[in-house]
C-alpha cells in the first residue's frame, strides 16, 4: 500500500486528533496556481471557507492571491494574513448590516450581492458612510454540477444568487441605487466537481448571458466564475495537485470575454485539501461477529465531512506494514454517524498505531466542533510543526 510521508518520529510527542500541513505540497500547489493562472492574467481569490488557518492563510497570502469571503470575521482573517483589501471579494446569502458595514469600512473590491434586498442595504449602509460599494450579481446559471446535493449551488432552486429569468428587473433597479457601481457577474455553481464538462456548460451561459447583455447595451468590467474544481480523494498520492492547467485553459477557450473585461475564480479545496491530513491514533481493536473496528481517538468532531456528506476520505495506517485486513474505522462520539470508513483496507492494525485521514486541509479542521464537550483539534505545519494558537 503506498502511503504518504509522515514524520512518526515527531508526531510520537504530540497529543492526537491533530491535523498535519504538509507546507512543502502547499507551496508546490501555490506556485502551480500562480503559473497557469497569470498565463491568462486571471485573478484568483482563495475561499477562506476551505481552511482559515492562519499560518496557512499567511503562505496563501504571499503568492499574491486575492481572498474569497464569506463573513465578516473572514473578512478580517484575510486582511490580518495579509490579503489586501482591494483584493477581497465577499459572497453570502445572508449578509448582516454589521458585516456589510466591516467591509465597507476595509474598502473591499466587491460584494457578490445575492438578492434585490441585499443591494437595497448595501446601498442604505454605504450612503450613510459616504461611500460608494462596487458589487456584482450572483447569478443562478442553471448548471448541474453533478456533485452532492448539498454543495451543488447553481441550480434555479438553490437558496443562492438571482435566476437568470428575475435579471433585467434587477438591473432596471440599479441605477436608483445611487451609492452602488455594478462592476460584474459572478457565478459558483457548486464544489468538488470533477467533471469538468460543467465548467464547459457554465461557460455557455455567460457568453448567452453577456451577448444578451449587450444588446441592452450592458458590458462589465468583471466576471467571476466561482470555484468548485475537485481533488482526488482516492488516491492523494498519486494526484496531489489539482488539474490547474486543463481548468484555466478551458475557461481561456470556451469564455468569450470582452476587451478589457477582467476574469477572477475562487478556488478553496483543491488549493489546501491535498496537503492536510488528520491524524488519529487507534485507541481500540474491537473484534465482532463478522467485522472488526479500529476504534480511534478522533471523531466527527474534529472531521465532519463522512458523517455530513457520506465523503469519503483515503485513511492509511502509517505505523505498520503488517498485511493487509479490513476495519470499519469509527470515532468516540456517541452517535451512531460516527464512521470515518466501513470496511477499510488497512495493513494490521493495533492500539497505539497513527492513522492518517488524508485530503482532509478542507473543510476539516475549519468545521470542527466541540460536541461531547471535546477539544478542537490542534494544528501542525510540516515546516515548523509548531501548534498554532
Amino acid at each position: 500500500m503506498i502511503k504518504g510521508n509522515f514524520p512518526i518520529e515527531k508526531f510520537e510527542t504530540l497529543q492526537t486528533p491533530f491535523y498535519y500541513y504538509d507546507t512543502a505540497l502547499l507551496r508546490q500547489t501555490l506556485d502551480i496556481v500562480k503559473h497557469e493562472s497569470e498565463q491568462y492574467n486571471y485573478d484568483v481569490h482563495y475561499a477562506l471557507k476551505a481552511n482559515v488557518n492562519s499560518d496557512l492563510l499567511r503562505i496563501i497570502a504571499s503568492y499574491g492571491l486575492g481572498a474569497d469571503c464569506v463573513s465578516g470575521n473572514e473578512i478580517q482573517a484575510a486582511i490580518e494574513a495579509g490579503f489586501p483589501a482591494e483584493k477581497v471579494v465577499f459572497a453570502g446569502v445572508g449578509k448582516t448590516d454589521r458585516e456589510i458595514n466591516r467591509a465597507l469600512d476595509f474598502d473591499i473590491f466587491c460584494f457578490n450581492a445575492e438578492s434585490e434586498q441585499e443591494l437595497q442595504v448595501i446601498n442604505m449602509l454605504a450612503t450613510k458612510k459616504g461611500k460608494k460599494a462596487r458589487v456584482a450579481l450572483r447569478i443562478n446559471p442553471n448548471v448541474d454540477a453533478h456533485t452532492h446535493h448539498y454543495i451543488t449551488t447553481g441550480l434555479n432552486e438553490n437558496k443562492f444568487g438571482f435566476n437568470i429569468e428575475n435579471l433585467d428587473k434587477v438591473i432596471a433597479v440599479i441605477p436608483s441605487l445611487t451609492n452602488l457601481e455594478f462592476i460584474g457577474l459572478h457565478f459558483h455553481i457548486g464544489s468538488q466537481i470533477t467533471d469538468l464538462s460543467s465548467f464547459q456548460d457554465l461557460c455557455v451561459r455567460v457568453n448567452e448571458l453577456q451577448d444578451d447583455l449587450e444588446e441592452k447595451g450592458i458590458v462589465l468590467k468583471h466576471i467571476n466564475i466561482g470555484g468548485g474544481l475537485g481533488i482526488n480523494y482516492e488516491h492523494p498520492n498519486h494526484f496531489p495537485i489539482a488539474d490547474f492547467e486543463t481548468y484555466f485553459r478551458l475557461f481561456h477557450k470556451n469564455l468569450r470575454l470582452r476587451e478589457g473585461q477582467q476574469l477572477h475564480c475562487e478556488p478553496g479545496r483543491s488549493i489546501v485539501a491535498q496537503c492536510g491530513s488528520l491524524i488519529t491514533r487507534v485507541t481500540y481493536i474491537k473484534k465482532g461477529i463478522s467485522k472488526q473496528f479500529a476504534i480511534v481517538d478522533a471523531g466527527m468532531t474534529d472531521l465532519i465531512r463522512p458523517a455530513l456528506y457520506e465523503a469519503h476520505h483515503r485513511i492509511e495506517n502509517i505505523s505498520s506494514n503488517e498485511p493487509v485486513e479490513f476495519y470499519d474505522v469509527v470515532g468516540p462520539i456517541c452517535e451512531s454517524s460516527d464512521v470515518f470508513q466501513k470496511h477499510c483496507e488497512l495493513n494490521g492494525s493495533r492500539r497505539g498505531d497513527f492513522l492518517a485521514l488524508r485530503s482532509a486541509g478542507a473543510y476539516g479542521e475549519i468545521m470542527a466542533s466541540r460536541y461531547n464537550l471535546r477539544e478542537l483539534p490542534k494544528a501542525y505545519l510540516s515546516e515548523k510543526l509548531i501548534v498554532n494558537g
